[in-house]
């Protein structure tokens, strides 16, 4: 469903990023506005806004180091602030120097390069473990890419997407190398483990 007062619900994180920059002595500033949920985004409804934040200064650099670890780990402390459900947590995205655009590039390339090969090979590809929103996007790019199909499989942050040959889900995956870090999402608790069966995120289950 979607978050009920988007005003309130802005003015809670503009309170925690308020002590965060005080307590922090960092210089930073924020932006927050509100914008309609993106096309694939399944599990929140229809109608529904996202909390967009912007995070900008001198410092906001350390914010997507390692991957994005400090900016993913101030979105999560928002979420929990805003006590969403798992399937709302697309409704709050926080982000730096277009540090979201530049990965949703590097993340169509890889899963373009990952269905050339398993459309060469006829064997499975395995991404490493990353967190639900970016494998929502590696779906994304793959669903409209012919011959190849995804599934995700794993637990926790141990969770990853595979590319499969068309109507070949059957296929054993090959274990992934584990990532960097600050790829890893913490939300993942519950998901079926490496040995299950394939389990469709279909455009996104919660991490």
């Amino acid at each position: 469903m979607p978050i009920e007062n988007l005003q309130q619900a802005a003015q809670q994180v503009a309170s925690f990023l308020n002590s965060v920059v005080r307590l922090g002595g960092l210089r930073l500033k924020y932006r927050i506005s509100a914008s309609p949920l993106p096309e694939g985004s399944e599990h929140a409804e229809a109608g529904s806004q996202v909390l967009n934040v912007e995070l900008a200064g001198p410092d906001a650099p350390m914010l997507t180091q390692r991957g994005g670890e400090l900016l993913r780990s101030l979105e999560h402390i928002a979420i929990q602030i805003l006590r969403l459900d798992p399937r709302e947590h697309d409704l709050v995205s926080f982000d730096a120097l277009n540090f979201k655009a530049l990965r949703l590039q590097e993340i169509r390339t890889a899963a373009e390069t990952a269905a050339a090969r398993v459309r060469e090979s006829g064997m499975p590809y395995s991404f490493p473990p990353t967190n639900s929103r970016e494998r929502r996007m590696l779906h994304l790019v793959i669903k409209d890419i012919e011959g190849v199909e995804s599934a995700s499989l794993g637990e926790g942050q141990e969770r990853y997407l595979v590319v499969y040959p068309k109507g070949k889900t059957h296929l054993p995956a090959p274990v992934p190398a584990m990532p960097s870090r600050g790829y890893g999402d913490r939300g993942d608790r519950g998901d079926r483990g490496r040995g299950d069966r394939p389990r469709r995120d279909s455009g996104y289950g919660r991490r």
